[in-house]
């Protein structure tokens, strides 16, 4: 079985170690002389002749005082000649040595004395250059206190990627004495890094030869097992003079210091980032549940696993500027938004979306409430998840997620507590820290900021459109000839209430009034214009004018609604005449109704447009339209045709294609054109209103 030296070095059976030329004996060039008992050369190396200049020609059989030592230095020589075979102990050291070119050259000398089995003696001289010499000794003693005295931890590895040596500061480093390093590789001596990584790395530059610089390595040694330390490690192939591949050397830096400072800049840089994000994604509509679930996803991944916000539901029901927040006692929460960082039963664990959940004073995040502080349970105890969870399952649940770490903020805007943030990690192995619950609050607040407006302009919102569904008819009166069906939507985007408004109207003689109108606007502001413009246009309808005066009147009525703020409003005023089977019909401004009849396709009216409802100045025109049995008019809001993205032409061919299809009832029609035409971002309400006259 082959064996190797302490590099590596394969080994034979009688333990041989072969070895290219360019050791360490190579490069001091060590000659060997040896003189005979008259002071003659009996043996003459060929590094000898390297080092002195005389062939083995001209020096055997010469006596080395005469061909080697100047004249006054002979006496010298044979002097020390003498005392090494008389005396027989050894001589070590510089002598001037003539060289054969006639110079001076100081040799370092071992002299020593030879005795062979016939009792003969001799005398075995070593020699050296001594300027070389000194220079390997001066480089050796370099490399001996650069390597002892270094604040570098320093190894040699052989190519096996065993230790053959660790200096002191790669003692203190690992924690273990050099003697624990020597013979074992890196699994071996350090258990406790992931030396998979490390060994990888060694060998990847043993069979490379190119170093790997500045490898950053983490983890706890014995010199100090509670805390993670980081190291900067680098890799260098050693090689002797000859080329032959030696080892691996490895060089190791303490940057726990610098590592810590980059990652509290990054962690900085993040937490900035974070709160710049919050800014974009929190807030984008005036949704209340839209507005939280941009919070719960926000938070999730960057700062928790598992986030829910919560509402308190005496903020939802009662007056906005005085909605009471308990200050002791149990705590009524609505439950918004709800997200995790990735798929969990965990999620389970939070108060289901939109239910009503109280909790008592004890439990953290009415505590929260109570103080209007965040409350941090750094390290989540099994007693902790009871107060936490909101039953025994629940509890349950995180337990089997793994909840480890608890932080409840409050949601406070304007002074007033709204609710509350609550965050909970499982996966992530880190604790919450004082700069998560800083982190926490910058975003809570920013959010509770969105919240807050957005539960302001639902209810103004609610109020706007209880005012217009309270304005607008609720059921179809019977009319003398006619049928009709109507249809009115907020926007689609926020549900946002408009001046949009339809209405019929019953007048003498058993003619109907057909009234389509837009004020111009959203919110209460035109949900209350609109409704003095229904008044005035119900009241003005019983005058029995033609529709083209009654538009004027109108005009000059919404001229002095907006003295304070300037109001427009569009309209089409029709009037179906039973009798006389004809309709008259003017527009102020508003879209063409459409003209539908059996057997035909269906048309836009081509009728004066007219001006918008107080412009002021602008005449109206009536127009007469002859109607048969079956026909259809559809009289419409502009929110039903224009979007942002479409030509108008294109949406009102959309509209007359609708139409075309096989017949439906009046209120089949109405749903199959609200259902087509409208979207779910529309930005406008639609009032839709068909009449049909009957058979």
């Amino acid at each position: 079985m082959s064996t190797s030296d302490a590099f590596g070095a394969p080994l034979d059976s009688a333990g041989i170690i072969p070895s290219e030329p360019g050791g360490l004996l190579d490069v001091l060039g060590v000659a060997a002389v040896v003189l005979g008992a008259d002071g003659r050369i009996a043996l003459w190396s060929p590094q000898a002749e390297e080092l002195f200049g005389w062939t083995p020609e001209e020096a055997l059989g010469s006596f080395a005082a005469t061909l080697l030592v100047a004249e006054e230095h002979v006496g010298l020589a044979l002097e020390l000649f003498s005392k090494v075979m008389e005396g027989g102990s050894a001589w070590a050291g510089v002598f001037p040595i003539r060289h054969k070119d006639g110079g001076t050259r100081l040799v370092e000398f071992r002299n020593m004395r030879l005795t062979d089995e016939q009792g003969g003696m001799y005398a075995l001289g070593l020699a050296t250059d001594e300027t070389t010499l000194r220079g390997v000794e001066r480089d050796l003693a370099l490399s001996v206190r650069l390597v002892s005295q270094s604040p570098i931890g320093l190894a040699v590895l052989d190519t096996d990627l065993r230790y053959v040596m660790a200096n002191p500061a790669l003692e203190r480093i690992n924690g273990l004495a050099a003697g624990q390093h020597l013979g074992r590789d890196a699994r071996e001596a350090l258990p406790f890094l992931d030396t998979t990584v490390i060994e990888a790395a060694m060998r990847e530059v043993l069979a490379s030869g190119t170093p790997l610089l500045d490898q950053v390595s983490v983890g706890r040694t014995p010199a100090d097992p509670d805390t993670d330390h980081a190291w900067s490690v680098s890799y260098y192939r050693l090689e002797d003079p000859t080329g032959r591949v030696i080892g691996v050397a490895v060089s190791v830096v303490d940057i726990t210091e610098q590592y810590r400072a980059g990652r509290e800049a990054a962690e900085a840089r993040r937490r900035l980032a974070l709160i710049a994000n919050a800014s974009v994604r929190i807030g984008t509509t005036l949704d209340l549940e839209r507005t939280a679930r941009e919070l719960a996803d926000l938070v999730v991944t960057d700062l928790a696993d598992l986030a829910a916000v919560d509402v308190l539901d005496s903020v939802l029901q009662s007056d906005i500027t005085t909605a009471a927040v308990p200050t002791t006692g149990p705590a009524r929460f609505r439950a918004l938004a709800v997200a995790t960082a990735y798929p969990t039963d965990a999620v389970e664990a939070a108060d289901p979306i939109g239910e009503i959940t109280t909790y008592t004073a004890d439990r953290p995040v009415a505590r929260c409430i109570h103080t209007r502080r965040p409350v941090l349970l750094a390290r989540v105890e099994p007693r902790d998840l009871r107060r936490i969870a909101r039953d025994e399952r629940s509890a349950a649940l995180l337990t089997a997620a793994g909840l480890h770490s608890y932080l409840v903020v409050p949601l406070i805007a304007r002074g007033q507590v709204l609710g509350t943030l609550d965050l909970l990690r499982t996966r992530n192995p880190a604790p919450f820290t004082s700069d998560d619950v800083v982190l926490a609050g910058e975003l809570a607040a920013r959010a509770a900021v969105c919240i807050d407006n957005a539960r302001w302009y639902q209810r103004q919102r609610n109020a706007a459109l209880s005012l217009q569904r309270h304005l607008l008819p609720r059921q179809p009166p019977e009319l003398a000839g006619l049928d009709v069906a109507y249809r009115y939507q907020p926007a689609g985007v926020i549900g946002e209430a408009g001046g949009d408004w339809f209405d019929t109207i019953q007048l003498a003689g058993g003619r109907t009034a057909l009234v389509v109108g837009d004020v111009m606007g959203h919110g209460i502001n035109a949900a209350a214009t609109m409704g003095q413009l229904r008044t005035a246009t119900r009241t003005l309808a019983r005058l029995d004018l033609p529709p083209d005066e009654i538009l004027r009147h109108l005009d000059r009525a919404t001229d002095e609604l907006g003295e304070l703020d300037e109001t427009l409003a569009t309209c089409v005023f029709a009037v179906y005449d039973p009798g006389r089977a004809e309709c008259h019909i003017a527009l102020a401004g508003h879209p063409p109704p459409v003209l539908t009849r059996l057997g035909r396709a269906p048309r836009l009216l081509d009728l004066p447009t007219g001006a918008p409802l107080g412009v002021g100045g602008v005449p109206f025109e009536t127009t007469r339209l002859d109607l048969r049995s079956g026909d259809r008019l559809v009289l419409y809001t502009d929110g039903l045709v224009e979007t942002r993205e479409e030509p108008i032409d294109d949406r009102l061919n959309a509209l007359l294609d609708l139409l075309s299809h096989p017949r439906l009832p009046l209120e089949a029609t109405c749903d199959r054109l609200l259902a087509a035409l409208r979207r779910p971002d529309c930005h406008d309400d639609v009032a839709l209103l068909i009449a049909e006259v009957a058979p």
